[in-house]
């Protein structure tokens, strides 16, 4: 959909380059085994094996993944910060599933910034919200929850007013750059 990109640096040597079109599914089945260890001598795919445990992963054709840009990606306003805890995250990834909403809003009223999970099509849906930080503007940055899969941990969270955010992890070299719904405001 081209409305995620994530960028990290991490301490393992990967042997060569290849392609993953889901990452969720990719992870989940490295996930299913206790301590894997990647096998890449196939230029199809990789072996992951845990214990008596194996699996093999297929490699996607290049020309189906959206590559990522080149340069740095630099947002062009940075309108609203704030700290987003594990734990409110979690709460609102779990708030959204129990009340069946599926809209996440940054929120600011001219004095709160809160986080509210909802349906902002039906104004008398339920809704659960968690305040994040102070402002003096008037703003709703509307998210997708579903584009909020990213990795539990404190984060670091910075909106453009340009339908454009960072999400950078405090503990891991870790950003994520997710795009806001085109309805979103800033007054």
């Amino acid at each position: 959909m081209k409305n995620i990109f994530a960028e990290a640096t991490i301490s393992e040597s990967i042997p060569c380059d290849f392609g993953i079109y889901d990452l969720n599914q990719f992870l989940n089945g490295i996930a299913l085994h206790q301590n894997p260890e990647l096998n890449f001598e196939n230029v199809s795919y990789l072996t992951i094996v845990g214990g008596a445990l194996v699996s093999k992963y297929y490699f996607s054709d290049p020309s189906v993944i959206v590559s990522p840009p080149e340069k740095e990606v630099v947002l062009p306003t940075e309108d609203v910060c704030f700290e987003l805890s594990s734990d409110q995250l979690e709460k609102l990834i779990k708030a959204s599933s129990v009340h069946q909403v599926y809209d996440l809003s940054a929120i600011g009223d001219g004095e709160t910034i809160s986080l509210k999970v909802w349906d902002k099509e039906n104004s008398t849906s339920n809704e659960f919200s968690i305040p994040v930080g102070k402002t003096d503007s008037v703003f709703t940055f509307n998210f997708r929850v579903e584009n909020l899969k990213i990795l539990p941990g404190k984060y670091e969270v910075v909106i453009s007013r340009h339908n454009f955010s960072r999400f950078r992890h405090c503990t891991l070299d870790l950003l994520y750059y997710i795009a806001l719904e085109p309805d979103s405001s800033f007054n």
